[in-house]
């Protein structure tokens, strides 16, 4: 009977599959495998037993090790010891010079090389929707808000735009930490690669190589875990971004707000009691999850202060963290994916709201144009700003109450007003700006 969510409600089987029990095995196994190649090749072990482990040793059985490890209750050994039954004589050389974090630490640089992989092609595919919906709605003006309140206007494509561009320093924050993540290591028992003798940093080298992942430079018994807290790290601020479109959109949502609305389904139910309920409940749920994403960071960080050479205190604790924040971080990208594709957009509610407040929110437009036409910056700011108040107190549009102030009028005519106060004519080089994004990001989407 599943115990977390994450074994059946949330998370992608593909990326389920990379954490998973018999994936784990299965890294460990190819990293055992490296390691007989690499001393073959460098004369350590006879080139014939290694051909042997290359052949047979992939048919040992995860039931097998975990007999085993009922038996000698150490994990790494199991493994090893049933990795020797399935090559015979050739199985002696298993492991040799080896310490357990060896293979451990470089099968969890296979599986993260995996991770990584999921997460950027899903990254690249929300990424373009993004770009989309900003080439649909580039010129689709709506008010901008700062505080919660009402601001000068925007476009709907800007805010995809900048949802796109976070994005996308996400796809480059991902290529630039493969080389210090996607590691693994061959330095024995406390780093100094004494039982491989000379050629140890060859080996390691070399076993890397078949592997596909970079030698760390220096080490321990374990790889240095600044290296994995980047990798959580990166989640947590990937599991933000999602969060920030999610809060966006919930807010959008609101029924006084009314702009947008997550899809829902012909047959989909919002409430149990209340049936006109239409609730953002995917986005939210990013939002939730997003927590717990972000609280691997601190543990991760603390993994990284381990006494002497090491200790055990990071083991049972990544055993959690690995899967749970990758799996958890790829869920929310795909469902956020989905969320914006299918967003729909009242273009009614949009306009509706951006005349709301009969042009006060255009007061910038007009403070500008007064001080273009020679009034003293700050004396157009306190005159428009008093206005505003006014216009805000009476319930009635700027243009009228400015209209009153004799000043204002002898740099604007009432008709100039008007104009100043009409939203489409004031966002800048937002359209401009929106298909630069396109223009610079559409080459990383997949």
């Amino acid at each position: 009977m599943p115990v977390h969510p994450i074994e059946e409600r949330y998370g992608t089987s593909e990326m389920r599959a990379v954490w998973s029990e018999q994936n784990r095995f299965s890294c460990i196994i190819a990293a055992e495998v490296a390691l007989a190649q690499a001393e073959a090749v460098h004369g350590m072990i006879p080139q014939a037993a290694a051909d042997v482990i290359v052949k047979h040793a992939r048919h040992a059985s995860l039931a097998r090790a975990k007999e085993i490890e009922n038996e000698i209750n150490h994990d790494m050994m199991a493994i090893v010891r049933s990795m020797s039954e399935a090559c015979g004589d050739a199985g002696r050389w298993i492991h040799y010079g080896a310490t357990s974090n060896d293979i451990l630490d470089t099968a969890t640089g296979l599986q993260l090389k995996q991770a990584l992989n999921l997460i950027d092609e899903k990254l690249r595919m929300l990424l373009s929707v993004l770009l989309d919906r900003a080439a649909e709605t580039k010129t689709l003006v709506c008010v901008g808000r700062t505080h919660g309140q009402h601001g000068v206007p925007t476009t709907y494509g800007l805010r995809f735009a900048i949802w796109a561009s976070e994005v996308g320093r996400h796809t480059e924050r991902l290529e630039q930490l493969r080389p210090r993540v996607v590691v693994g290591q061959m330095t024995g028992a406390v780093g100094t690669q004494a039982a491989l003798g000379k050629k140890g940093m060859e080996v390691q080298a070399t076993m890397m190589e078949f592997l596909g992942l970079v030698p760390v430079d220096v080490s321990n018994q374990v790889i240095a875990r600044d290296r994995y807290a980047e990798y959580f790290m990166f989640l947590g601020n990937v599991a933000t971004t999602l969060d920030k479109i999610g809060i966006e959109l919930r807010t959008l949502q609101r029924t006084e707000i009314g702009e947008v609305e997550e899809a829902f389904g012909a047959k989909q139910v919002g409430s149990s009691t209340m049936p006109h309920k239409r609730n953002p409940i995917k986005s939210e749920q990013v939002c939730g999850l997003a927590r717990i994403v972000r609280s691997a960071i601190e543990p991760a960080l603390c993994n990284n202060t381990l006494w002497d050479e090491r200790d055990l205190t990071n083991s049972s604790c990544e055993r959690v963290l690995f899967p749970e924040s990758s799996i958890l971080t790829d869920h929310c990208i795909r469902l956020m994916t989905g969320v914006v594709r299918g967003l729909v957009i009242n273009r009614a509610a949009i306009r509706r709201n951006l005349l709301l407040l009969q042009g006060i929110n255009m007061a910038e437009s007009v403070m500008i144009e007064l001080t273009k036409k020679g009034m003293n910056r700050q004396d157009a700011h306190e005159r428009v700003r008093v206005a505003s108040m006014q216009a805000l107190a009476e319930q009635r549009s700027l243009a009228d109450i400015l209209a009153t102030d004799p000043e204002i009028i002898r740099f604007c005519s009432k008709q100039e007003l008007e104009q100043l106060l009409a939203p489409d004519s004031y966002i800048g080089t937002s359209v401009h700006q929106v298909e630069r994004v396109i223009e610079k990001l559409s080459p990383l989407c997949r």
